[in-house]
């Protein structure tokens, strides 16, 4: 009897694993289905339009930048992806005198998907709208690659968990898409939404990637451009570095290059980029990207020189990354010795 029993729970246990390991197996199916409706025919049809001479270089508070909100706000809700601030409202106004005298009033765009187990933890995304404008011999800085290529990456996530939503595979938990304004003067509109006007708890907030610059390749990758910079996956939680590897080798398998990730890294990128202002509240991040270029910060970076098969790959690996963190079982941990 003893001997049976034992042959019956050894019967249960394997039928468990093989159970479970079949759960997998078909959850990794369903975000590889939706991870392909991220196309490089759609990201490069909004970017021409994104980066194009009439938004003016989208410089913070200025005509073209007004131009760049709306076209988001329209892709949003014509994928019907609502706000969070009120019905068709999807603008986070932002007074002249939080510039210091920088810009004129700008707005950040946000948009949601609510979560359908967790909906309180929200997992943020998020990308800068400006640039710099037009020079003073008035050539205009389109940005395509800064920050264009992060715009709409993340408007194709957007709609990539709005398909899945609708199909009975919305995430557990709510992800916010922030598109913030004045990055480029001073991460004005992160440090808006972070320190003044949070719209989801801060303490809610499981973390934040952040795209900048996602749509070329540096001279250093010339020869292998399979890859991407990141920066602060393990400055607050080695479980979120650990998660974003695991996640990356199962699905894309991309060279990560961490170089700019190092505590002495003379140019400071873990700083100079939105998602700064989340870390700082202690919150994890991540922040993606692809190194400067000879046409960083220039009228030359233009949508014909972006590598869109590679912008697609990026996104989807982003995308598979905010899949796995808004629908594991446990939020990601912050790191003991790192957490307040």
């Amino acid at each position: 009897m003893q001997k049976l029993l034992s042959i019956v729970c050894i019967v249960l246990i394997i039928t468990s694993c093989i159970s479970s390991k079949n759960k997998k197996n078909t959850e990794d199916s369903v975000a590889l289905e939706y991870a392909k409706t991220i196309t490089a025919e759609e990201l490069k049809k909004m970017l021409y339009t994104y980066a194009s001479d009439e938004y003016e270089g989208r410089q913070t508070g200025e005509i073209g930048q007004k131009k760049a909100i709306e076209f988001i706000k329209n892709e949003y809700m014509e994928n019907e992806i609502p706000s969070p601030i009120a019905i068709n409202d999807y603008f986070q106004y932002i007074p002249e005198s939080f510039f210091n005298g920088h810009a004129k009033a700008s707005e950040n765009v946000l948009a949601y998907i609510k979560g359908s187990d967790i909906p309180d933890e929200v997992l943020v995304i998020s990308a800068h709208l400006d640039h710099i404008g037009i020079t003073n011999d008035g050539e205009i800085n389109n940005g395509a690659d800064d920050d264009g290529s992060g715009t709409v990456a993340i408007l194709e996530i957007a709609e990539a968990f709005k398909t899945a939503k609708k199909n009975g595979h919305g995430p557990k938990r709510s992800i916010l898409f922030l598109h913030v304004t004045g990055e480029e003067i001073g991460l004005y509109g992160s440090r808006y939404y972070t320190d003044v006007d949070p719209i989801f708890p801060l303490e809610n907030t499981i973390a934040n990637l952040n795209i900048d610059m996602i749509g070329r390749v540096d001279k250093k990758h010339e020869k292998d451009p399979n890859y991407l910079y990141l920066i602060g996956s393990d400055k607050l939680s080695k479980e979120l570095h650990d998660i974003s590897e695991e996640v990356n080798k199962k699905y894309i398998d991309m060279k990560f290059d961490y170089t700019y990730n190092a505590e002495n890294d003379p140019n400071r990128f873990y700083y100079r980029s939105d998602h700064y202002n989340f870390a700082k509240n202690n919150i994890p991040v991540i922040f993606y990207f692809n190194g400067t270029h000879e046409d960083y910060h220039r009228p030359s970076d233009t949508p014909e020189k972006i590598n869109y098969e590679l912008l697609e790959t990026r996104a989807r690996l982003i995308f598979h990354t905010a899949w796995e963190l808004a629908n594991r079982s446990e939020r990601v941990k912050l790191d003991e010795e790192k957490s307040n």
